[in-house]
């Protein structure tokens, strides 16, 4: 007997001949307090972050600076790796659109982006800290356990902006090192992440 959903044949006689799907959640972190950081390691505590997958996609969800007009940014370590500070090579833009309608723009931002840099990686926009103001969003990293090749990253965001209005942020680059990444930590440019959540997918069929 065949299992038919929206007109394709997902299995037949008992053989699957379509996938059921290939995003994996491996690890949700929910702030319960204000915290610096929020850090994935691989083999620790049920993270996955090796070839496993060759795409792992981070979400972040709501997250609430402790401080007006702060940016979600990352940085990693290769195995064995200590100080988070990885060289890295980027681009960042966002539009905007004020609430008061009196400004909305599309432009490149320099000061954000990196150039062999070992900063961290903004991939969002200053975000308000108001009760309602937070940012969320998604990042990708490709392959982050080869030794052949660099790793790259595409991030997007929507961020309420301090000034109060809507942001689209776009940033992309890739960490310049071909040694194995097994270590993510996402933070804000200053001060601590106040509340939200971040999950972790494994991408296998990509």
């Amino acid at each position: 007997m065949a299992i038919i959903s929206n007109a394709v044949t997902i299995a037949d006689a008992g053989a699957f001949s379509a996938s059921l799907g290939s995003m994996t959640l491996i690890k949700t972190i929910t702030l319960s307090s204000a915290a610096a950081n929020i850090t994935f390691h691989h083999g620790t505590s049920s993270v996955v972050l090796d070839s496993t997958y060759p795409v792992y996609l981070f979400k972040f969800i709501n997250i609430h600076p402790g401080e007006d007009g702060r940016g979600l940014c990352i940085q990693a370590n290769v195995v064995d790796g200590a100080d988070f500070n990885e060289t890295i090579t980027s681009s960042l833009f966002r539009a905007f659109h004020l609430e008061n309608d009196n400004t909305a723009n599309l432009a490149y931002n320099t000061d954000r982006d990196q150039a062999q840099g070992t900063a961290v990686q903004h991939i969002s926009f200053p975000t308000g800290n108001a009760d309602d103001e937070s940012t969320s969003g998604e990042i990708l990293i490709f392959n982050p356990s080869s030794t052949t090749f660099v790793k790259h990253f595409i991030a997007r965001s929507s961020d309420v902006e301090d000034n109060s209005g809507a942001l689209n942020t776009h940033t992309a680059g890739y960490f310049n090192t071909t040694a194995a990444i097994d270590e993510f930590r996402f933070s804000m440019n200053s001060g601590n992440i106040d509340a939200g959540t971040i999950k972790l997918y494994g991408i296998k069929d990509s």
